[in-house]
């Protein structure tokens, strides 16, 4: 089992994760690839992770760094443990866009030029200034499962047949969460919303949904400073005045004004819906989690 180290607010918070081959879903494909030595690859957050496991199937051993629900993914710090699994994989894929930035040094630690390193901002296009939260974005998963696949059968072409039904596989999984946003879209476009912090956005822009949170506030929050008085009066207008369907808090990342925030939202009946920066520990996959959050975020709507 590999270990990574996370340190928030001064304490060190051991996080642990290895998906073993096909632990996060079914498996890849129904037939057997040819033995061999599973190969080691890793998602920066669990999510990819995830995403390298359901496509590699039995082929793959996947790892992650940042999976740990409990803590803050920006107060990352590099170990040796995340180091290890670095060196040791053979497909990587990073967030970029500034998220993991701690990836290029451990990256450039252990360099392999046999190692595929997949970065999702460049296969998006974006740059720096974008939301970092990609991966809520209903678009960028089918790209970086493509690219992973593609991946995989570079480094093992053998079992690319394999790889490309567990990709089939992936993407037959992540229907019912875009009919899901289609629905959501057709019934609740326009509805208004809050944030605590904009994780979420690109989910919400999918639906339709108009965020009425000053934006400066929630950059704010996310840059771990303090809003300006007059977004804090406007964001406790919002739920005071129940102008709002919804708050959608950043479960993963709090502070006491956020706290304080949903604790206004829950004194006004404004349902609060919990959104993470990575899958938690209850849920098995990534498609799993997305469902469940648009669950709990269909029943605010529809108060």
């Amino acid at each position: 089992m590999s270990s990574s180290l996370v340190t928030r607010g001064g304490r060190a918070l051991v996080a642990l994760i290895v998906v073993a081959a096909g632990a996060c879903g079914p498996s890849a494909s129904s037939s057997s690839p040819p033995s061999g030595a599973p190969i080691s690859v890793l998602g920066a957050e669990n999510f990819y992770a995830d995403l390298l496991a359901q496509i590699g199937g039995s082929r793959v051993t996947a790892s992650s760094i940042l999976n740990d629900p409990s803590t803050d993914p920006h107060a990352y710090e590099a170990s040796p443990a995340a180091a290890k699994l670095v060196a040791d994989s053979k497909v990587v894929i990073v967030n970029g866009i500034g998220y993991d930035d701690f990836m290029n040094k451990l990256l450039g630690a252990s360099t392999k030029p046999d190692r595929i390193v997949i970065n999702v901002q460049d296969i998006l296009g974006v740059k720096d200034d974008v939301n970092v939260h990609v991966w809520y974005d209903p678009a960028t998963m089918p790209k970086v499962a493509e690219a992973a696949t593609a991946a995989l059968a570079k480094i093992d072409p053998q079992n690319a047949a394999y790889f490309a039904e567990g990709k089939a596989k992936y993407l037959a999984a992540l229907k019912p969460f875009n009919d899901r946003v289609a629905t959501l879209k057709s019934k609740y476009a326009g509805a208004p919303v809050a944030f605590t912090e904009n994780v979420a956005g690109y989910l919400t822009d999918a639906i339709g949904l108009k965020v009425l949170t000053p934006p400066a506030f929630m950059e704010a929050i996310e840059s771990g400073t303090d809003p300006a008085p007059a977004d804090v009066a406007e964001e406790r207008d919002l739920l005071t005045g129940r102008k709002v369907k919804a708050l959608l808090y950043n479960s993963q990342v709090t502070s006491p004004l956020t706290e304080q925030i949903r604790a206004l939202a829950v004194q006004n009946n404004v349902p609060v819906v919990a959104v993470a920066e990575t899958i938690p520990a209850n849920f098995k996959t990534f498609q799993e989690w997305q469902l469940a959050q648009l669950d709990e975020l269909e029943k605010a709507l529809a108060k």
